[in-house]
């Protein structure tokens, strides 16, 4: 199904009757890819066949980070991180297996691929599982428009200390508090190779940059801390240090003197920091995982109201600078743009091949990989359709109730969707945020719950959902 040549010292992959996928090592923007993660690719997919194997998948990723915290200006811990990780997933017949090792030696690697042959051979049968046809797989492997690799020089160990001592400094200037427990910042860099005996062959390459505050204010058993924090995938996008310690100062110092608010049936606003629980619960609930099992509150949604009227939630894995984005899935497949909930009625679930094979559907190419496991199906970014209110406005039309700014503990039913949380945040009287509150819960059920949001105008547009 394809054929590999030799050109200016880089290998090029055709498919036949395709167009060149072009040279595996570079993007199109010209930022060079490992050549070390597609010489190590095929150095496993070669044992894998020594091994006998005849159908197989290997990812390598290779992950570096180098991280910086302070406390009270002077260096607390510097912290670099770089490995390399080598996954072969081998299916014989309706049968697999998957192996992960960070070790690449050739010993290794040839051991690695008899174990995993050895262990495919004594799996149980799944007559869902198996690799995606070539005529499925996606043709174009460009992420340039995604944007997702910084092309200037990063900071240095040094750059990244000032950084967090900025911040460290911003939230002391905060009258009310005491100290710092944390400030950090870091960058990092993510590279994954994928290979594949049904043709795919593709790189991927994103950057990120992040940095938290931890502030603390009062004393003894009235002590309180909250914090803040940042991630982006090009530094020029980082707020500053000045307002993320600011942030933190303000966020902790507004908790003090935090009470238990009343008991009763009273309107509930989450904060940005916390909405995005509530459509995480949706797209837990309509994970293809879950319908396979039978553990969803979703199990027979397709078709039903899980929204408002009027409220769409939408995956797009095309959006530039963002975490999750992707022009092909962990299978090999393209992602497109499309509609998970339209007008409050559920569309589609999230699946990968097996479990679409499972409910007789399509993939969603909602695959994504890890290291040594098999293929699982995700979703990437998702947005709810904004409201026309600010935070302001909602905590109006609320009245009386509970903003919650946090949340602790989990107790959610998947096959009722019973819900119940810790939470805290601040009690609203009359539309205004009054005294802070916390050793509250909320419980409901997810069903009533969504069918009544009514959603802000604030999502911000680097976060995945």
């Amino acid at each position: 199904l394809a054929e590999v040549l030799w050109n200016c010292d880089h290998i090029y992959l055709y498919r036949i009757g395709r167009d060149s996928l072009g040279c595996p090592c570079h993007r199109a923007d010209g930022i060079p890819m490992s050549a070390e993660l597609k010489a190590i690719a095929g150095a496993v997919m070669t044992a894998a066949k020594a091994a006998g194997a005849t159908v197989a998948e290997v990812t390598v990723t290779r992950g570096t980070s180098v991280s910086m915290s302070v406390r009270g200006g002077a260096l607390e811990e510097a912290l670099r991180e770089e490995g390399v990780d080598v996954g072969l997933r081998v299916l014989q017949g309706h049968r697999q297996a998957s192996v992960a090792a960070s070790d690449t030696s050739p010993a290794t690697l040839a051991a690695l691929a008899e174990r995993v042959v050895a262990m495919a051979a004594e799996a149980p049968e799944d007559p869902h599982v198996g690799l995606a046809e070539p005529d499925e797989l996606a043709s174009s492997l460009d992420t340039t428009a995604l944007d997702l690799v910084d092309p200037s020089e990063p900071p240095d160990p040094d750059q990244l200390a000032e950084f967090a001592r900025a911040a460290e400094a911003a939230a002391l200037n905060h009258p009310k508090i005491t100290q710092v427990s944390d400030a950090a910042a870091g960058v990092g860099t993510r590279q994954a190779y994928l290979l594949s005996t049904n043709g795919f062959e593709a790189s991927t390459q994103r950057t990120s940059y992040n940095a938290v505050c931890s502030a603390v204010a009062g004393e003894g058993t009235a002590m309180e801390t909250d914090y803040a924090y940042e991630n982006r995938t090009h530094f020029e996008d980082m707020p500053s240090p000045d307002s993320i310690g600011a942030l933190a100062a303000e966020r902790t110092a507004a908790a003090l003197g935090a009470q238990k608010p009343p008991t009763g049936a009273f309107p509930v606003v989450f904060d940005e920091r916390v909405a995005g629980s509530l459509s995480g619960h949706i797209l837990s609930a309509i994970n293809g995982s879950a319908i396979t099992r039978g553990a969803s509150w979703l199990m027979d949604g397709l078709g039903t109201r899980v929204l408002p009227n009027g409220r769409d939630a939408t995956e797009d894995p095309h959006r530039p600078r963002v975490f999750q984005s992707r022009v092909f899935d962990g299978e090999g497949l393209p992602t497109v743009k499309r509609l998970l909930v339209a007008d409050g009625i559920l569309k589609s679930y999230i699946l990968d091949l097996a479990t679409a094979r499972k409910l007789g559907l399509e993939s969603t190419a909602n695959a994504a990989r890890r290291v040594g496991s098999a293929p699982a199906p995700s979703a990437g970014n998702v947005a709810l359709t904004q409201g026309s209110h600010s935070r302001a406005e909602l905590l109006a039309e609320m009245g009386e109730g509970l903003l919650i700014t946090s949340m602790i503990g989990s107790t959610i039913n998947p096959n009722t969707g019973d819900y119940s949380r810790g939470a805290s945040g601040f009690w609203v009287r009359n539309g205004e945020i009054c005294e802070p509150v916390n050793e509250c819960t909320i419980a409901g059920n997810l069903k009533d719950m969504l069918l009544s949001i009514t959603p802000a105008n604030d999502a911000r547009p680097h976060i995945s959902r």
